[in-house]
C-alpha cells in the first residue's frame, strides 16, 4: 500500500507463519492461529491489511462491531465477497449461530491452498457472548487447523487479548502470540522527514508513533506548524482520535475515564488523583486504577532501587494521550468554535515543561535497547524518588526491578530547547545519587541531554542520536 513505512519485523513474523502453513500443508495439521493485539488505532488493521495485499493468498477479513446479532449476518455478507475459493458455501445463507457460522466457514477453506481468515476485534465477539470463544476452540481442534489457513484473531482490549492465552481458557496454547506497538521514534522519524533526532523525538511524543497521526504529518514540518494546522480544524484525526478512543474504552462519566482525565492532567500520585477527582474513596479509586493499568492504559512504577516502596506513580501509558489530554481534550469547545489558536499558545507556553518529563520513559526504552555501553548495562530501568521528590533521580539501573539485588547506574536528564547539561546539574546528580538505597560512590553515572553535555566525570554522555539508534 502507498505510503506504508516501517513495520518490518511484524511483516517478517506473518510472512514466516504463512509460510509455516505452507509447508505443513500436506500433514495432520497444517493451519496457524495467532492472537494479535495492539492498542487501539495502532495501526494493526492497515498492518494486516497490507500483509494480505503482499502476500496474495485467497482471504476473509472480517471486523466485528458490537452489533449483536447483526454479526453474523455481517459475517456471512463478508465472507460471499471474500476471495476464498468456495465462497458459495455462504450463498444465500445466514448463519443462526457462531457454530453455524464456523461450519460454512470451513466448507469455504481451500484445502490445496495456503489462505488466511482474519477476525478483527475478536473481543467484541466474545463479550457479548462469552461461550463463541470455546465455539471457536471447537472447531479449530476439529476443523480449521486441519485446513492450511492463518487464522488471526485480533483485539485492541489488550487485556482481554492476553487472556485468551491463559490456562482454563478453551484457546490456550491455540495459538501463537503477536504485539503490534506503535511505531518506533525512527519510524516516525522516517514518516515524518524530521530533519533531526531533537525534532523527530518531538514528533513521536506528539503523536505517540500512530500511524494515522504521523500520516497527517506534513513533510519536514516542525511540530509547531504541525500542531497549527491540526488545532485548526476540529475534525483533524488529531483532535478526534483520542475522544474515539475514549468512547470506544469508557462511557462519558464512568469513573475510570474520569481518573485517566486526572492522571492526563499532571496528577501521579494516589492521593493526588483523589483529591483531583473531588476526593475520591480509596475503594473506588483502585477499581477506576485497576481498570485503567489492567488496559495498559495506565502503567503503575514505583521507586527503583534495593528497598521496596509503596510510593507509587501513575502515568498514561501513550504519550500522544498524554499530550491530547493536557493540552487538547479540556479545550475541545474553543477548538470547535475555531478557536484552535488558543490552545496552540497554550501547548507551546508549556510544551517544554511537559516534554522534559514525557521524555523519560523514552531514554529508559531506549537505555535498554542500548546497554550494554562501556562495561555499564542493567536488567531494568526506571526512576528513584520520594514522597517528597528529595531526591529524585531520572534514571536508575538495576539489575531487576521492583526490588533490586544491585544498582549499576544512576542518570539524569536534562531535554531542554538550548539549555546543556551542566556542571552544577552533574554535582546534583552525585549529591542526590547518594541518597538511593544501593547506590555508592563507585556507582556509575550517566548524563543524557537534548543539547550538549558540558559536565565532566560522567561514565557515559547520550544526546538524542544516540537515544534514535537505540531504534535503528
Amino acid at each position: 500500500m502507498g505510503g506504508f513505512v516501517g513495520r518490518q519485523k511484524e511483516l517478517d513474523t506473518l510472512v514466516n507463519a504463512l509460510s509455516r502453513v505452507g509447508s505443513h500443508m500436506n500433514h495432520g495439521t497444517p493451519g496457524l492461529c495467532m492472537f494479535v493485539r495492539g492498542r487501539r488505532r495502532v495501526g494493526k488493521s492497515r498492518l494486516l491489511e497490507v500483509f494480505i495485499e503482499r502476500a496474495e493468498v485467497p482471504h476473509l477479513f472480517f471486523t466485528a462491531s458490537q452489533q449483536g446479532g447483526r454479526e453474523l449476518r455481517l459475517f456471512a455478507e463478508e465472507a460471499v465477497t471474500s476471495s476464498l475459493s468456495n465462497v458459495q458455501a455462504f450463498a444465500g445463507v445466514t448463519p443462526d449461530t457462531w457454530d453455524g457460522a464456523l461450519t460454512l466457514l470451513n466448507a469455504a477453506l481451500p484445502a490445496d491452498q495456503v489462505s488466511v481468515v482474519v477476525i478483527d476485534e475478536f473481543p467484541y465477539l466474545t463479550d457479548g457472548d462469552p461461550s463463541i470463544e470455546g465455539t471457536f476452540q471447537k472447531h479449530w481442534d476439529r476443523h480449521l487447523s486441519k485446513k492450511p489457513v492463518l487464522l488471526l484473531l485480533v483485539g485492541s482490549n489488550l487485556a482481554a487479548m492476553e487472556a485468551l492465552n491463559t490456562p482454563g481458557r478453551p484457546l490456550f496454547e491455540r495459538g501463537t502470540e503477536m504485539v503490534v506497538p506503535p511505531l518506533s521514534p525512527r519510524e516516525v522519524a522516517d514518516i515524518v522527514s524530521s530533519p533531526t533526532a531533537e525534532e523527530a523525538f518531538d514528533a513521536y511524543l506528539i503523536t505517540g508513533g500512530m500511524p494515522m497521526l504521523c500520516d497527517e504529518w506534513p513533510t519536514g514540518a516542525t511540530v509547531d506548524e504541525y500542531l497549527e494546522a491540526v488545532l485548526d480544524e476540529s475534525s483533524s484525526r488529531f483532535v478526534t482520535g483520542a475522544l474515539r478512543s475514549l468512547d470506544a474504552e469508557f462511557p462519558t462519566g464512568a469513573l475510570a475515564r474520569d481518573i485517566l482525565t486526572q492522571i492526563g492532567s499532571g496528577e501521579m500520585t494516589f492521593s493526588n488523583i483523589a483529591r483531583a477527582a473531588g476526593g475520591l474513596q480509596a475503594t473506588s479509586l483502585n477499581r477506576g486504577l485497576e481498570i485503567l493499568t489492567s488496559r495498559r492504559i495506565v502503567v503503575r512504577r514505583v521507586p527503583l532501587s534495593t528497598k521496596p516502596s509503596r510510593d507509587a506513580r501513575y502515568r498514561v501509558t501513550d504519550p500522544y494521550m498524554q499530550f491530547w489530554l493536557k493540552f487538547v481534550g479540556p479545550y475541545l469547545p474553543e477548538i470547535d468554535r475555531g478557536r484552535g489558536d488558543r490552545t496552540l499558545e497554550r501547548a507551546r507556553l508549556s510544551f517544554s515543561s511537559w516534554r522534559g518529563r514525557a521524555i523519560e520513559p523514552i531514554v529508559r526504552e531506549a537505555l535498554q535497547r542500548l546497554l550494554p555501553i562501556n562495561g555499564i548495562d542493567a536488567g531494568a530501568v526506571g526512576g528513584y524518588w520520594t514522597r517528597t521528590n528529595v531526591p529524585e533521580i531520572d534514571l536508575i539501573g538495576a539489575d531487576r526491578e521492583p526490588v533490586a539485588r544491585s544498582i549499576t547506574f544512576a542518570g539524569s536528564i536534562k531535554w531542554l530547547d538550548t539549555a546543556p547539561l551542566t556542571q552544577a546539574d552533574f554535582n546534583e546528580l552525585v549529591t542526590d545519587a547518594q541518597l538511593v538505597p544501593g547506590i555508592d560512590a563507585s556507582t556509575p553515572l550517566i548524563a543524557v541531554s537534548r543539547t550538549v553535555v558540558t559536565a565532566k566525570g560522567a561514565a557515559l554522555s547520550l544526546g538524542p542520536e544516540d537515544l534514535l539508534s537505540a531504534w535503528t
